[in-house]
């Protein structure tokens, strides 16, 4: 079993129920042999379980040397938008051709990462771009596709900023291109931990990563919680290798309640900055996805 030298769970908002139940306790320093720890009965086990498992496995290592983007596949025009007709276009994926788009393009484009590594991987076709682009199924308003050509954009991913092949698409009306990503995500390596059977009630999925503070040291998450509760609270468990967030809900009520789910960004404060360290979910033993909008590359598990 794999030492870490220090942890330190932290509690975003209220505490979960079960430990509110046994009276308000600050958070202290706790190390894998035991220790006090907020958070609902058998978490933080979790939570040790998840680091333990992931620090320097086989997925881990694959987590940092292949491509997993953690941004926007879609960067929008310099002043993207001009009207609100574009922004309701735009949203619902109406999008329509003006111009011929490319026929051809590379087989392989290259994402590199600042430090000089270099990932050659597919390139997608500037139609099936396109296509992941517009969606939508209504006439008005729509957004006008003059043309494309391959070109590079700027993103992070889990090995932090990288510079990866994408489409340029021209659109009427504005001076600068729409960029979309033009090549996929890497497949997911199998996680060295199964997910925790949910019966057992304690903790939530994460539904998403939604950002990470400049300085690295918040972390925005989208958390589901219930109709019949306080909303969701986020703990987590920081060591040298990753960050593990378990996630619950505040006060849930015992009496009836409807089946309604909702989602909520959850601010975490970390005692460090997130660094090279992975973003885990105790529940599903996995790293935690980018909460990406639509017409974003969603990798999958193998």
């Amino acid at each position: 079993m794999r030492n870490a030298t220090l942890l330190r769970l932290l509690v975003v908002g209220s505490l979960f129920a079960g430990a509110a139940a046994c009276g308000d306790e600050s958070a202290g320093d706790i190390g894998v042999g035991g220790g006090s720890a907020h958070g609902p009965e058998g978490s933080t086990e979790r939570a040790r379980e998840v680091a333990e498992a992931w620090a320097d496995s086989k997925a881990a290592r694959i987590w940092r040397e292949r491509y997993f983007p953690m941004d926007d596949a879609v960067q929008l025009p310099e002043g993207a938008f001009r009207s609100e007709a574009d922004e309701r276009a735009y949203a619902t994926q109406n999008f329509e051709p003006g111009g011929p788009l490319p026929s051809r393009s590379p087989k392989e484009g290259e994402v590199r990462w600042r430090d000089g590594d270099a990932l050659a991987l597919p390139v997608s076709s500037a139609r099936a771009a396109y296509e992941k682009l517009a969606k939508g199924r209504n006439s008005d308003p729509s957004l006008v596709v003059t043309g494309a050509r391959l070109g590079t954009m700027s993103l992070d991913t889990s090995r932090g900023p990288a510079t990866v092949p994408a489409w340029l698409f021209t659109v009427k009306g504005y001076d600068t291109p729409l960029k979309r990503v033009a090549v996929a995500p890497s497949k997911l390596p199998g996680p060295p931990i199964g997910p925790l059977d949910q019966s057992a009630g304690f903790l939530q999925p994460l539904s998403g990563l939604s950002s990470v503070s400049r300085d690295e040291r918040t972390v925005t998450l989208r958390a589901q919680h219930g109709a019949c509760d306080k909303g969701p609270a986020v703990a987590v468990l920081e060591t040298a290798d990753n960050v593990v967030f378990s996630a619950g809900v505040r006060d849930p009520s015992d009496g009836p309640c409807t089946s309604e789910m909702r989602s909520e960004k959850v601010r975490v404060k970390l005692d460090r900055p997130v660094g090279d360290r992975m973003l885990l979910d105790a529940l599903t033993g996995r790293p935690v996805p980018y909460d990406a909008p639509a017409g974003s590359p969603a990798p999958s598990w193998s």
